[in-house]
């Protein structure tokens, strides 16, 4: 049975979203580097033609961009030098077999030396040794084009494309700045070990090629606060929501918003359709932004935007439907405490509506849930 097991698929449950997002990424990058850059059919003047490994490529780049093996160094310079050890192999012998496997091979103990391991560098050397006639006639030009070009191009489309689809590539450093540039890390990430120890667990483990540091430490953070819900106990988001709420409309103008938000000390204010349904929320920050957005555009001052923004001096007044924010987290009645812990933990979200069938019943603050965390662990250390 555990055998059996083994065969099955090892990688976890990919949403159909994101397989589409990889997929489209893979047929633009493939479709503008062949369109604009390299052509579909072998070109032995000056080498711009699309070879089979930019597939193998374009899987990793688009797929799975956090891993080491995609990132531009392993990309780069494990294909161009799997082009070069291919060429040089090719050129010296004459037997197919011989030559295929001693590029192959040699093409791993180069890149993993140079730090490059790229899966599909050896399909590159691969490519170079069963075409001997291709290399005859490019020689070590077939590592700069098609090889290095193509890749490089590939590289740069993926950068741009995860950047419009809301991932990071190239992945993060364990030094980047945190989210709200400055230079302590995000809080989910604060674990109090260094990049040296990180690294350290990852080539006991043997997952270098696997993992990046930085990802090890979000992965570990997460980790920390799923653990942390386990002594929150059985509460879900039903008893520690607020039920008793205040709500706007979609055409409630931004006067009466930031009043209430005066009124009330809230941080949001849900948006309502009729009979509760939910539309969305807005953050107090959501005030400031079109505060800034809007002294920028018309080159006044903060005082004048704030003017106009609380409909004092406002052809068409901005109403709440405008700037409210439609794509936040969500959660139900019975969601566990576990699941709203990393909702907020970040800073981005200062409140979670709690639904049922699309009706707001209640929400979920941070000073909720800390307070919730707090009675807990009061609990649990009586």
């Amino acid at each position: 049975m555990h055998f059996l097991k083994s065969l099955g698929p090892a990688v976890a449950h990919v949403s159909s979203l994101e397989a589409m997002r990889a997929g489209i990424g893979a047929l633009i990058g493939l479709g503008l580097t062949g369109l604009f850059l390299l052509s579909p059919n072998v070109d032995l003047e000056l080498g711009l033609y699309l070879v089979a490994p930019f597939g193998a490529s374009s899987v990793l780049l688009f797929a799975v961009p956090n891993s080491p093996l995609a990132q531009p160094w392993s990309a780069i310079v494990g294909n161009t030098i799997a082009a070069i050890v291919g060429v040089a192999v090719c050129l010296l012998l004459t037997d197919p077999a011989l030559r295929i496997a001693l590029a192959v091979g040699i093409t791993i103990i180069v890149t993993i030396l140079c730090r490059a391991v790229h899966p599909p560098a050896g399909a590159v050397a691969m490519t170079a040794a069963m075409s001997p006639d291709a290399i005859a006639h490019l020689g070590f030009w077939f590592a700069l084009t098609p090889i290095a070009v193509g890749t490089t191009a590939l590289v740069l489309i993926a950068a741009v494309y995860a950047r419009l689809t809301g991932r990071r590539y190239p992945f993060r450093q364990f030094d980047d700045t945190s989210k709200h540039g400055t230079e302590d890390r995000n809080p989910t990430e604060r674990l109090g070990l260094s990049e040296e120890e990180l690294t350290g667990i990852l080539e006991r483990y043997s997952q270098s090629f696997n993992l990046g540091v930085e990802d090890l430490a979000r992965l570990i953070g997460a980790a920390e606060l799923q653990a942390a819900a386990h002594f929150s106990g059985p509460l879900t988001a039903q008893d520690i929501m607020s039920s008793n709420l205040v709500t706007i409309s979609p055409v409630t103008r931004l006067g009466e918003i930031a009043d209430l938000f005066r009124q009330h000390r809230f941080a949001s204010l849900p948006v309502v359709g009729p009979d509760m349904t939910f539309l969305g929320v807005i953050f107090q920050m959501h005030l400031i932004s079109q505060a800034r957005a809007d002294a920028l555009r018309l080159g006044r001052g903060y005082v004048a935007a704030i003017r106009r923004l609380l409909n004092r001096d406002w052809e068409k007044p901005v109403k709440a439907g405008d700037i409210m924010n439609v794509a936040g987290p969500r959660a139900t009645t019975h969601t566990p405490i576990g699941a709203l812990l990393p909702m907020m933990a970040d800073g981005d979200t200062d409140a979670v509506p709690v639904l049922e069938h699309n009706k707001i019943v209640g929400i979920v603050t941070r000073t909720d849930l800390i307070a919730a965390l707090a009675r807990s662990a009061a609990r649990n250390g009586a």
